[in-house]
């Protein structure tokens, strides 16, 4: 790591409604480098996907929109490639894994077919080329049987097996950023392990940076290096992996953390709910967007959303009152000096 791969600046998004403009991503800004793993974390509508598929250039456009920001990777503003230029970027050069495989994979074409398209298209392979670098990569993500299998149809797959497909089909030709959309959601807890080990041991083998985008920060914990917290379209903490888990400084951070089932402890602790609703993103309010839900709230919140401040190395939190977290979270978490020395 130490080189720049991709640098996002100020990145708004909406969408024109009926209702009037929904501002789903509002001013995001982050750098991701060569072979790291940022985590992307939030609960639904807090602009995670919104974002990433504004980056790979996948709003449709109208409804929606993008207002201001730059999306620097590789010395270029993805935002202002033509069509056709974006297209030689996407699924080459940058992939994404989505959510759900069914929607994703067409279910008239066998995986064959579907993951030899992009090599034809970006690497200019033979079929038959084609076709043995796709048995290679079915191998490479513990498909068995993987020659036999290239002729078969989604629905002939698990729901594993078929995340698995797409994990291929986003590696087929060597991305330098691959970005995973919730991709363990609608797996049950063994293949969820099972997934996110491949990815770990896949971007060791191949060097590749990875943006795991995921509403649940216990599987991003084995993942990231780094992880961005965003709620309605802010990026309201960052910091690195551990640091973010060892000090929380954003109340809607301590809130995910608060939610977490624990295994290590031997009496049973309430887990602790974020309490009401996130704003309505059509009237978004001119202060903290937390502000209603916060129980460290204070005037300044209500009048003023406040920027992303450094509070320590490489860690920064949008939040005014922080030093008042930072004093009460362990209570709200249940947690002592002793569950987050360092290792």
């Amino acid at each position: 790591m130490g080189n720049t791969l991709l640098d996002v600046r100020n990145l708004r998004t909406e969408f024109v409604t009926q209702d009037g403009v929904v501002h789903a991503v509002n001013g995001v800004s982050f750098v991701i480098e060569e072979g790291e793993t940022l985590g992307l974390v939030g609960e639904s509508g807090s602009g995670k996907s919104v974002s990433m598929l504004t980056v790979m250039r996948l709003i449709p456009i109208p409804p929606g929109r993008i207002p201001s920001g730059e999306v620097i990777f590789q010395g270029q503003d993805l935002l202002k490639l033509s069509a056709e230029e974006m297209r030689q970027i996407r699924g080459n050069k940058i992939a994404m894994v989505f959510q759900d495989p069914m929607t994703s994979l067409n279910p008239v074409l066998t995986i064959g077919t579907q993951i030899t398209e992009a090599l034809e298209l970006h690497l200019g392979m033979t079929k038959d080329k084609a076709r043995k670098r796709a048995v290679e990569l079915l191998k490479m993500v513990n498909i068995p049987e993987a020659e036999r299998r290239l002729d078969d149809y989604p629905h002939q797959f698990s729901g594993g097996m078929r995340q698995r497909v797409m994990i291929a089909m986003g590696l087929s030709c060597s991305p330098q950023l691959l970005i995973a959309d919730e991709p363990t959601t609608a797996l049950d807890v063994t293949i969820q392990a099972q997934i996110t080990d491949i990815v770990k041991r896949l971007k060791r083998e191949l060097g590749m940076a990875i943006i795991w985008i995921t509403h649940d920060l216990g599987v991003i914990a084995g993942l990231a290096d780094r992880i961005n917290v965003m709620y309605s379209g802010f990026i309201v903490e960052t910091a690195p992996n551990r640091e973010m888990f060892a000090n929380p400084l954003h109340p809607y951070t301590v809130g995910l953390l608060g939610s977490i089932p624990r295994l290590d402890e031997g009496k049973r602790e309430r887990l602790t709910p974020i309490e009401g609703l996130p704003p309505d993103l059509v009237n978004m309010p001119v202060g903290c967007p937390f502000y209603d839900r916060c129980s460290f709230r204070t005037q300044k919140c209500l009048e003023e959303n406040p920027p992303l401040m450094s509070v320590g190395v490489k860690h920064w939190s949008a939040c005014w009152n922080y030093e008042a977290v930072r004093e009460r979270r362990d209570e709200i978490l249940h947690r002592t000096t002793r569950d987050v020395a360092p290792a």
